[in-house]
């Protein structure tokens, strides 16, 4: 992300702290047994991501926010476009939604071309182990 920010000169703002232990708490609060399946612990990943997200924006007096899960083909849109909507009218701020899934290969291209690194799962621990198996 740096890199790309600023091949294209832009400003970016990033927090490097994953929360692990927040999402780990999260996933493992329920006691039934889809707590941890995979839709279950993306759309507590979307909530978790999606609320600081808009949280910080409002703070920073942004008027809208958004994900780069957005581009992806293997994220449930509906759910993040629901989070996402229920956080903006939480914290104040717009959600800007677009299905950005059909620039999806055109990304990688580029991203290949320029030789940035392209994480190859979502970025929780569970998708990194599920693409390692």
């Amino acid at each position: 992300m740096n890199d790309f920010a600023k091949s294209e000169n832009l400003s970016l703002t990033s927090v490097d702290e994953y929360g692990l232990r927040v999402f780990l708490n999260e996933v493992y609060s329920h006691t039934d047994s889809d707590s941890i399946s995979r839709p279950q612990r993306c759309k507590k990943c979307y909530r978790i991501r999606l609320e600081k997200t808009a949280d910080f924006a409002s703070r920073e007096g942004y008027s809208a926010f958004s994900t780069t899960l957005l581009i992806s083909p293997y994220q449930d849109h509906e759910e993040i476009k629901r989070v996402g909507e229920e956080t903006a009218e939480k914290y104040g701020v717009d959600f800007l939604y677009r299905d950005f899934r059909q620039l999806f290969r055109e990304g990688q291209s580029a991203a290949r071309a320029a030789n940035m690194y392209m994480q190859k799962y979502c970025g929780c621990i569970f998708s990194e182990e599920e693409r390692y198996l």
